[in-house]
């Protein structure tokens, strides 16, 4: 028998990222088998497999082997172990090529591998952000907040909706481009006059769609990065709107869209709307010029992803870079320096590692900001266009929105992903990331880029309750999209941008959303600090959250659930315990009794009931 699990803490010193120059001991057992030699080959990202170096493993007590690595420099590396005996070669290698975890005997060269990610420094969040609910506004969609409910500079060949109740819908020409978009309304003021329902709630800071200038309503079409959208509010407006969120005490990171602009923009000009016209296609000689790729001035232009629309910049502009992050003169310290808290960076896998480490720097001059990335994947090998991305390594992104948690727990929770597999994949985050993002990631379950979470489980409120109570259990910074936590529904863009329904909210499902946050903050066992230990038996799953104080004292907080459409009984019995220590595996026997569980329905077993 050969044992190995990369999430086990009895065969390696840590599950995660490590920082350059440290080093990492793994253990690996191995029985019945006659070995002669037993190794870990190693080799870095982009390096051939076949130059693959090998560390060979001590043995050590009850037929264990150890062994140390020590990677030289920053970036990803990929091992296996190799085991020889008097016949033949064996290789011990990841039974999935998509999760870590347990191992399989390969008797062929050909298998996968097990990442590990070596920093340059482990990230320092800001206090503030890592005990955050955050809460993501599309801004148009919120709050009117004027008197009159007038809405502020209708924008030309747009269209304002009769009632709030009207659904989103686009007016698009015969070739399926938007040719008028529509706008309920909402603006800075009417956020600011929400701040107190917001802080009921347990909100604690904000994320805001877009607010700069822009043709469209969701504003990712930047027509100038210097200005508060009209429709929105003026600059003072938004100097107000900050003041109140700071003197509530809560915080707000703005989206930056720095990968492309607005065909209509000043810094584009498709349509010579502005004066003097100084677009890039206004002239060749336009300071803009080589922001953007022409293919055949000036008709022909590369967009992001053939959105006319959204011309894309130029990776290699300096004057775009300089424009955005120069650390006097840049867009982000502009806006930094007035008082917003951080930036969320939209398609981050688009921009350059370079550029984003400019966006960092300028941010840095500021204390407690924070800055992330918007990533749908493993940001930890995240390979886009070819280039394999490091913004997960030190002095970059310090988190990353965290699409694969949304898309794990629809799936867990609609049936399409087991719960073995779940906490596999949950495992594997934690042991590809470094600790600080791991731990503080920005979670999110619904975004104005999917549909409401109520509608991807079929308008379900069991399967949310469960969900929600999953959300809030994991590590990671929590972020509710606006209405999702009164029911909002909707379909996939533009169903999902629905104006918020004040006065008829679902006040269960208010409910559902209150007792999660209330929880999270209530339960020092579910702070960002706290060890995350998921497991699982036959078809039912749970999570482990435990904090070690500085005192030495130990805080725990239990929950069991069952995802599926019957009943199951949670038998202690079927634990898993491949990845667990035997230390591990007996707390959760002393304290966990066989329950029967009633489809979708979680148990919480508190402190005092430990």
């Amino acid at each position: 028998m050969i044992f190995y699990n990369s999430f086990n803490r009895d065969c390696r010193d840590r599950i995660g990222a490590i920082v350059v120059g440290s080093s990492e001991t793994l253990r690996i057992q191995i029985t019945d088998v006659p070995v002669e030699a037993v190794a870990i080959e190693i080799f870095a990202d982009g390096q051939d497999h076949k130059d693959a170096q090998r560390v060979r493993m001590q043995a050590v007590a009850d037929n264990w082997y150890e062994g140390k690595l020590t990677p030289p420099t920053t970036g990803l590396y990929f091992y296996r172990f190799v085991i020889t005996t008097a016949q033949q070669s064996l290789y011990y290698a990841p039974k999935s090529k998509t999760y870590g975890g347990d191992g399989e005997v390969f008797r062929e060269a050909d298998t996968g591998y097990y990442q590990l990610t070596v920093l340059d420094h482990e990230e320092t969040l800001p206090d503030w952000y890592r005990h955050a609910i955050f809460y993501h506004i599309f801004v148009d969609r919120f709050n009117n907040g004027n008197a009159d409910g007038q809405v502020n500079h209708p924008k030309p060949n747009s269209f304002i909706y009769g009632t709030h109740e009207d659904l989103p819908y686009y007016v698009k020409d015969a070739n399926g481009q938007i040719v008028r978009w529509d706008f309920y309304g909402g603006n800075l003021a009417g956020i600011e006059q929400k701040l107190p329902y917001l802080q009921k709630l347990g909100i604690t800071a904000l994320f805001l769609s877009p607010i700069f200038a822009a043709r469209s309503n969701h504003r990712y079409d930047t027509a100038d990065y210097e200005k508060v959208d009209s429709m929105l509010g003026t600059l003072a407006d938004f100097d107000h709107f900050l003041a109140a969120v700071h003197q509530a005490g809560m915080h707000v990171i703005l989206d930056g869209v720095f990968n492309h602009v607005g065909a209509d923009s000043k810094y584009f000009d498709l349509y010579h709307t502005y004066e003097p016209r100084n677009g890039a296609t206004d002239s060749p000689n336009s300071p803009y010029y080589d922001w953007f790729t022409f293919t055949q001035y000036p008709e022909k232009y590369n967009s992001w992803w053939g959105v006319g629309d959204l011309p894309t910049i130029n990776k290699d502009s300096t004057s775009f870079h300089h424009y955005i992050a120069d650390p006097q003169t840049g867009i982000v310290p502009y806006w930094t320096k007035r008082g917003v808290d951080g930036w969320r960076l939209d398609v981050a896998d688009e921009l350059e590692d370079s550029f984003i480490g400019q966006i960092r720097t300028a941010a840095d001059q500021y204390p407690d900001r924070v800055l992330i990335g918007e990533v749908w994947e493993d940001a930890s090998n995240k390979i886009a266009y070819g280039n394999r991305h490091h913004y997960l390594e030190g002095g970059m992104l310090q988190a990353v929105m965290n699409y694969p948690l949304r898309n794990q727990l629809v799936d867990l929770v609609n049936g399409n992903l087991s719960v073995d597999d779940w906490v596999q994949a949950g495992l594997t985050l934690k042991e590809h990331y470094p600790q600080s993002v791991f731990q503080n990631n920005f979670n999110n379950v619904g975004t104005h880029d999917t549909e409401r979470i109520l509608t991807a489980l079929d308008n379900d409120t069991k399967k949310l309750a469960l969900l929600i109570n999953l959300f809030f259990a994991v590590p990671g910074v929590p972020c509710i999209y606006y209405g999702d936590e009164v029911g909002v529904t909707g379909g996939k863009d533009p169903d999902n941008r629905r104006f918020f329904p004040w006065g008829k909210e679902n006040n269960e499902i208010q409910g559902i959303y209150a007792d999660a946050i209330h929880r999270r903050q209530t339960d020092p066992a579910l702070s960002n600090d706290a060890n995350f230990i998921p497991f699982y038996g036959y078809r039912w799953g749970g999570i482990w959250r435990r904090l070690t104080n500085a005192d030495g004292s130990i805080q725990d907080a239990l929950v069991i659930f069952n995802p599926n459409e019957i009943p199951i009984l949670a038998d202690i019995r079927q634990l898993h315990t491949d990845y667990l220590t035997v230390d591990q595996v007996a707390f959760l026997h002393q304290h966990i009794q066989t329950t029967p569980i009633a489809p979708y329905e979680f148990q919480w077993l508190t402190p005092d009931v430990i």
